[in-house]
């Protein structure tokens, strides 16, 4: 399996990835859900960053620094740092928001690697459903520093219309110029549906539908 199946089973193993029916907030019904608070485990969020640092790195970003939004960011960010730095020699800095700026001591708005002017940084989140975690994060760095944004990475592209007919993925880089990679999308979660990768393939034919409705081109 190559890493991007792998992360499928993985999911499913942790419970994260599940088949059923569910409402979700946008009011749709769909077949699947992805609850990333039950990676839980210290085994689990080293494994997860080591999917995020395979990402990074088949995908050529170039970062110094990685950004976690608070708060599920926070360990993603960091145990890809960790992953990067372990397993493929690359050291980069971390950093994260507050949720409100420190007025005492060293003060500012982040915590960890101070960002500077000219910094390339990539953003590390969970999934992207509206892009809300990155309409939040951006005029917090640009406060900060002008940093340039080269990337976000997300575990999964549900590859979903927002309110027009684009992704908030697509949305992304067409409002903000900023790339989206994600480590899978939702077409390879039907791929490792039709292969076996993993169980579920009674859920298939409403994966596809699903995909027919609401996915974007």
């Amino acid at each position: 399996m190559n890493y991007k199946q792998q992360f499928i089973r993985f999911m499913v193993e942790s419970g994260v990835l599940l088949f059923g029916e569910f409402t979700l907030k946008s009011g749709r019904h769909a077949p699947y859900f992805i609850n990333t608070g039950r990676y839980r485990t210290g085994a689990g969020i080293a494994a997860l960053g080591e999917y995020y640092a395979a990402c990074y790195l088949e995908h050529k970003v170039e970062a110094k620094t990685l950004i976690g939004p608070a708060y599920k960011g926070i360990p993603l960010a960091v145990s890809t740092a960790i992953a990067l730095s372990k397993n493929h020699g690359v050291d980069l800095g971390y950093a994260f928001d507050r949720k409100e700026a420190k007025d005492h001591g060293e003060g500012g708005m982040f915590v960890g690697m101070p960002l500077e002017r000219g910094d390339k940084v990539c953003i590390v989140e969970d999934v992207m459903t509206s892009g809300k975690a990155l309409r939040e994060i951006l005029p917090k760095l640009r406060a900060e520093a002008e940093v340039e944004v080269s990337a976000m990475l997300i575990s999964v592209d549900r590859q979903e219309r927002g309110t027009g007919e684009k992704s908030a993925v697509q949305e992304a880089y067409e409002e903000f110029g900023i790339p989206v990679y994600s480590i899978v999308t939702m077409e390879d979660i039907i791929a490792a549906l039709e292969e076996g990768i993993i169980e579920g393939k009674k859920y298939l034919p409403r994966m596809v539908a699903y995909r027919a409705e609401y996915g974007a081109k």
